[in-house]
């Protein structure tokens, strides 16, 4: 009877591993690039099946830009006690996602008509450097954000960030062909995962402006750490803002609802993010007749 059973038990099981490996196959959309993922090794430890992925970043074009095939031994992976499955994810395929996502970018925003609070505090703040060139702030002022070159993602046990490169440039009006001063700004945001439904979704929560550099000057050299605070408010206003939008969508994690449950968590390692199921999916109950 064992000798029997055994074909049957083994070609159930290669059925199996084959719906399996196809659920994790399944391409990402990232923003204008998409994910796709190729199986590297497969092993079996206890009774836990355990994929070994390489992901590949493709753009618009079907071109691939990016190979990750690092070993996942190098991975910190936590124990993981009573979990039906879970998807690891290294930092390098983490980055270059944030990076799909969140391309260089240049943003104008007339800053009296939009947010005309930090129009006045940007006015007073010029005043205490050149009260000429505050006067010739008019209500069709300019602020231009240039992010530079794509975000720097960073990871550590419990808790991530991202630091990027920006130019702020303010003209005094819509008319103006040079700005009064150009600023470079080494800022960082804290990092934070979450899940809703089937997707993991990033989100930057404040901004802070680690370093300012004048770049160039029309109103004379000053010391640029005087317009720390409302420059620092403008990025929290207009980029974040902005930036968080385009995250929002999230990336589908296909494969939490295909094995049954609602929802997946996420928690993250020094190398690498975790994903785990969250509750069961329950159908919904009959409607009463």
């Amino acid at each position: 009877m064992l000798l029997q059973l055994c074909p049957v038990i083994e070609a159930s099981f290669n059925d199996m591993y084959a719906d399996l490996l196809q659920l994790v196959k399944v391409p990402i959309p990232l923003s204008t690039d998409h994910l796709e993922f190729d199986l590297l090794s497969a092993a079996i430890k206890d009774d836990t099946i355990q994929l070994y992925l390489g992901a590949k970043l493709l753009d618009s074009q079907g071109k691939v830009s990016n190979w990750f095939n690092n070993s996942a031994t190098s991975l910190t992976v936590p124990t993981m006690d009573n979990t039906q499955f879970s998807l690891i994810v290294s930092q390098d395929v983490v980055k270059a996602t944030v990076a799909a996502v969140l391309p260089p970018e240049e943003f104008m925003v007339l800053l009296d008509s939009v947010l005309p609070e930090l129009a006045r505090r940007l006015k007073s703040s010029i005043g205490l450097i050149n009260a000429k060139a505050a006067d010739a702030l008019g209500p069709t002022q300019i602020v231009k954000i240039l992010t530079q070159d794509t975000p720097q993602f960073f990871m550590d046990q419990g808790h991530a960030k991202v630091a990027q490169l920006i130019v702020l440039e303010v003209f005094p009006s819509n008319e103006a062909l040079r700005p009064l001063f150009t600023v470079g700004i080494e800022a960082s945001s804290v990092a934070q995962f979450y899940t809703k439904d089937d997707r993991l979704i990033l989100n930057l929560n404040n901004i802070s402006s680690d370093r300012i550099q004048l770049m160039n000057s029309g109103i004379g050299w000053f010391q640029p750490d005087v317009l720390k605070n409302i420059i620092t408010d403008i990025l929290l206003s207009v980029l974040v803002p902005n930036q968080n939008g385009k995250l929002r969508s999230g990336v589908p994690v296909s494969m939490v609802k295909s094995l049954g449950f609602e929802a997946a968590e996420s928690l993250l390692t020094k190398d690498a993010l975790v994903l785990t199921p969250g509750s069961l999916w329950k159908p919904s109950s009959p409607v009463s007749q």
